[in-house]
């Protein structure tokens, strides 16, 4: 008889247990009940590329931006470089080269510098660090040489890189010369070319015309040939 009893409340035991799990989860559904939201996700405003992208950005026009450029500012500029390189003459190589005449020099300028791949890849498209060259790579050095051992990020102030560049100048590179100014390179630039074409639209109109005026003399004469004086002179006027 104490037996029965023994698996009696056992399984009362597991009933109830069972039993307090469904309440738990019932009571516990209601009061931590979710609500379902009526639009999932969140808003991006993203441009409509439909729209069409902004014109692509003028490239630097070197012979405006040198000659009034900060030097000071520039020298600051390179505080933030001076960890790998140095860019005073003689100067020892760091974890990067000596920049002392970099600026118009050859691409690997330091023999004895272990240079990466990347950079000798890039030497044999572009041999000279010109403005353009160096501009680029300032802006985002992994973009554009993918595979270079430098690892900053870039300058993306286009005005910190102008400073910097013509610092640069002064240190070694005096000698390489401010190019003219380019029109080409100046704001208004990308709208010469719309107004130059409009150009030939107005002079065509005029010669539709003119063939018109030209064609009208002759009826004149035709009209009135007991004065032929008359007929000539129309063509002049």
């Amino acid at each position: 008889m104490s037996g029965d009893l023994k698996w009696n409340k056992i399984m009362g035991a597991c009933l109830g247990t069972a039993f307090v799990i469904l309440v738990v989860q019932q009571v516990s559904g209601m009061v931590y009940h979710t609500k379902q939201p009526e639009k999932m996700g969140y808003f991006v405003d993203a441009p409509d590329e439909a729209a069409g992208a902004e014109p692509a950005a003028l490239p630097i026009d070197w012979g405006t931006v040198l000659p009034t450029a900060d030097l000071a500012a520039g020298e600051a500029a390179f505080a933030r470089c001076q960890a790998c390189h140095t860019a005073n003459t003689g100067g020892a190589d760091g974890i990067g080269p000596n920049l002392f005449g970099v600026i118009g020099g050859p691409a690997m300028h330091r023999a004895g510098f272990a240079y990466s791949d990347a950079m000798a890849k890039h030497k044999a498209e572009a041999p000279t660090w010109g403005y353009d060259e160096i501009d680029h790579f300032l802006t985002a050095p992994g973009r554009y040489i993918p595979g270079t051992k430098m690892s900053f990020a870039g300058i993306r102030d286009e005005k910190t890189r102008i400073n910097l560049i013509a610092w640069l100048r002064t240190q070694g590179s005096g000698g390489f010369g401010i190019p003219a100014p380019d029109p080409a390179r100046q704001p208004g630039a990308a709208a010469a070319p719309a107004a130059e074409g409009a150009a030939p639209a107005e002079g065509a109109a005029a010669t539709e015309v003119a063939p018109a005026a030209e064609g009208a003399a002759p009826a004149t004469t035709q009209a009135t040939p007991a004065a032929p004086p008359a007929a000539t002179s129309a063509p002049t006027a």
